[in-house]
């Protein structure tokens, strides 16, 4: 059984000609039902954390303004997505599905998001897509709540930097931040995470899969994590309008399978969060995301 968090809310309506994939939201699950990687029973429906659970890792005062659609014009621009009460019961909602998936996967091994990591959302702004940060906010819930877990891995190889993620967490020992993505790629500005790999533009199959996995069995023993956050972006994929790197969809899964076996291998619970993908073929993003499920059924199923 794969835990799969998913509310109908995740494709929230957008302008037209906006070209944020939310369509995604609603074609992965269908196929994940359609081909028996998931069944029924493996989705639940998240809900929204109480609000101390946001706030252990978003300043009190840009939750509120968040809630009240007080953003500036420049910051909801920032974020690339028109307020809206809708929108902001949507980032709560997935950043509940984040949380309670870290609970499930507690139990059961691996636990997926449908959507989430939301990994550009600061403590106390959001940007590019991002307003709150889901795999942040849970393994501060994880730290704060669960005696057993006393060190995280968050492994983010989305083709763009987990700055928010590194910022919230650059003073937190406890939390370990991982990102592996385009060097010259969004956003222009990096954060400093615990460990950065930058990649130059096309990187391909060979050389993106020598360097994870000669650093990812490394960090497993060094950090040596009670719990793992996988980012599972596929805006490395060759077909991104915005990603720059020149992985194919094999290449892709063989990531995939590469980080989600080493949890498996080392009895390790993981989030998977979908992250971004942006290729110009709505199914090119949709079979890649699935691949990401497609390896856990493997591993877990």
């Amino acid at each position: 059984m794969l835990p799969i968090a998913f509310a109908p809310g995740y494709a929230h309506p957008l302008p037209a000609g906006h070209r944020f994939p939310m369509l995604k939201y609603e074609l992965l699950p269908e196929q994940l039902l359609r081909e028996g990687t998931a069944t029924a029973a493996d989705f639940f429906v998240p809900t929204p954390p109480p609000v101390a659970d946001v706030l252990l890792v978003h300043e009190a005062a840009y939750y509120e303004r968040l809630r009240l659609g007080q953003l500036t014009r420049q910051e909801e621009r920032t974020t690339g997505f028109p307020w809206s009460s809708a929108l902001f019961e949507r980032e709560v909602t997935i950043l509940g599905g984040t949380i309670e998936g870290a609970r499930r996967a507690l139990a059961q091994g691996v636990a997926f998001n449908i959507a989430g990591g939301t990994h550009h959302a600061f403590r106390a702004r959001g940007e590019g897509f991002c307003l709150l940060n889901d795999q942040a906010a849970a393994a501060a819930w994880l730290l704060a709540r669960v005696p057993a877990v006393r060190q995280v891995l968050i492994v983010d190889l989305d083709v763009h930097q987990g700055n928010g993620t590194a910022a919230i967490f650059q003073a937190e020992p406890r939390v370990f931040t991982f990102s592996m993505h385009g060097a010259r790629n969004y956003p222009a500005r990096k954060e400093a995470s615990d460990l950065d790999l930058p990649l130059p533009d096309g990187t391909d199959d060979d050389a993106y899969l020598k360097l994870l996995a000669d650093t990812l069995p490394r960090l497993l023993d060094e950090v040596r994590p009670d719990f793992v956050f996988y980012l599972a972006g596929v805006d490395v994929l060759a077909t991104d309008k915005l990603g720059h790197l020149a992985l194919t969809r094999s290449g892709c899964r063989q990531r995939d399978e590469l980080v989600l076996g080493l949890c498996h291998r080392h009895r390790l619970p993981v989030v998977v969060c979908m992250g971004g993908g942006y290729s110009e073929r709505i199914s090119d993003i949709v079979e890649a995301h699935a691949n990401t499920f497609r390896a856990a059924a493997d591993l877990w199923g």
